[in-house]
């Protein structure tokens, strides 16, 4: 099964951050372009180049739209 790409915000639990396109560690982030897969949230913020990778307990909240 392929995973499915949302577009939306992710917001991270207390002590978990990914880097936005100034290189500042966020724990929120909208616009962002993501995949679940094998226990992990692939995430790719606005303005960057790389995918950043989290485990899902890591994820506190995520949001998209159909």
């Amino acid at each position: 099964m392929t995973p499915r790409s949302h577009h939306g915000t992710v917001e991270l639990r207390p002590g978990y951050t990914v880097l936005d396109a100034t290189g500042t560690p966020v724990d929120r982030a909208t616009e962002v372009h993501y995949t679940l897969e094998g226990g992990f949230a692939h995430l790719r913020l606005p303005g960057t180049d790389t995918v950043q990778v989290v485990s899902a307990p890591a994820v506190q909240r995520l949001t998209h739209r159909d």
